[in-house]
């Protein structure tokens, strides 16, 4: 305990400076306690109120995708330029240094692989081991339409609710089956229905028709999935339409890991991303890496 003998009494108090109370810099999000505004300001840049996150999270339904066959050989390069990584719990323990200091978004709904029915899963992590993991955020998996669109959307509300408990965001991710139409109509419904449920941030796929009317009609932010691969510059494109449209960021995997050289793909997404740079100036920047990386 201090000695109270020889303090100094008081006296910068300031009464001519009000306390200045900052807004939360992203959207739908002031409410929230500490813990979780933190959380979502290390997922979220807060200068640009935009991320770049990778993910490589697939093999928990579908294997060693091509570009993930040896993480510790594909992904570590790219994890110094990514703002945040998107992965399981396997993957984390066994593959990504304690030292390493990204803020994780751990996959935490599971239970179908691609030979059977994707809606049919469950929460497939506990809220302690989230804990445990010191993880910036959960991914679940919403299949709205789908065969088990209901149980999807539990799975969701209840890490929503275990999540703020601990002030742990929940991220839902948008899942488009074989027959659904990927339009703007289907992912306004599909956004809201998360936001209105209780995600804190939602991931989803870009349209180039009506894009801007999802994020509009989504009160907390909206991530766009980067989906199959693509040509550099269309990916590219994709991202900046995006963001130009309303979306906090990207959560790129097979777009950035199946590049002919990833570690400039994902330096051209974040230019697009935090610098507002154009897809052309963009592929250009993504060009010039690349052949320096190869010389």
């Amino acid at each position: 305990m201090p000695d109270a003998e020889g303090l100094k009494e008081a006296k910068q108090f300031y009464t001519d400076v009000p306390q200045k109370t900052e807004g939360f810099f992203l959207k739908g999000s002031n409410a929230y306690d500490w813990g979780m505004k933190n959380r979502l300001a290390r997922i979220f840049n807060p200068e640009t109120g935009r991320t770049v996150m990778l993910a490589f999270d697939h093999g928990y339904f579908q294997g060693p995708t091509t570009g993930l066959e040896r993480i510790d050989i594909s992904i570590m390069p790219l994890v110094p330029y990514a703002d945040t990584l998107m992965l399981t719990r396997g993957i984390l323990r066994t593959i990504i240094p304690p030292s390493v200091t990204k803020p994780i978004v751990v996959r935490a709904s599971g239970g179908s692989s691609i030979l059977k029915e994707l809606s049919n899963e469950e929460i497939a992590v506990d809220i302690e081991d989230a804990i445990r993991l010191n993880v910036c955020a959960m991914a679940v998996q919403v299949f709205i339409g789908g065969e088990f669109e209901k149980q999807s959307i539990i799975n969701m509300t209840r890490m929503v609710d275990l999540g703020t408990r601990y002030g742990i965001p929940t991220l839902a991710v948008t899942a488009v089956g074989k027959q659904m139409a990927r339009d703007a109509r289907y992912f306004r419904l599909a956004t809201r229905i998360c936001a209105e449920l209780g995600a804190h941030y939602i991931k989803t796929y870009y349209v180039e028709d009506g894009f801007e009317t999802v994020t509009a009609a989504c009160p907390v932010p909206i991530v766009i999935a980067g989906g199959k691969k693509i040509p550099e510059l269309d990916a590219l494109k994709m991202a900046y339409n995006a963001v130009q449209q309303g979306a906090s960021g990207v959560d790129m995997g097979r777009n950035i890991f199946q590049s002919e050289a990833p570690v400039a793909m994902i330096q051209a997404v974040r230019a697009v991303v935090h610098e507002n740079e154009t897809p052309e100036k963009a592929y250009e920047l993504y060009q010039t890496l690349k052949n320096e990386m190869g010389k």
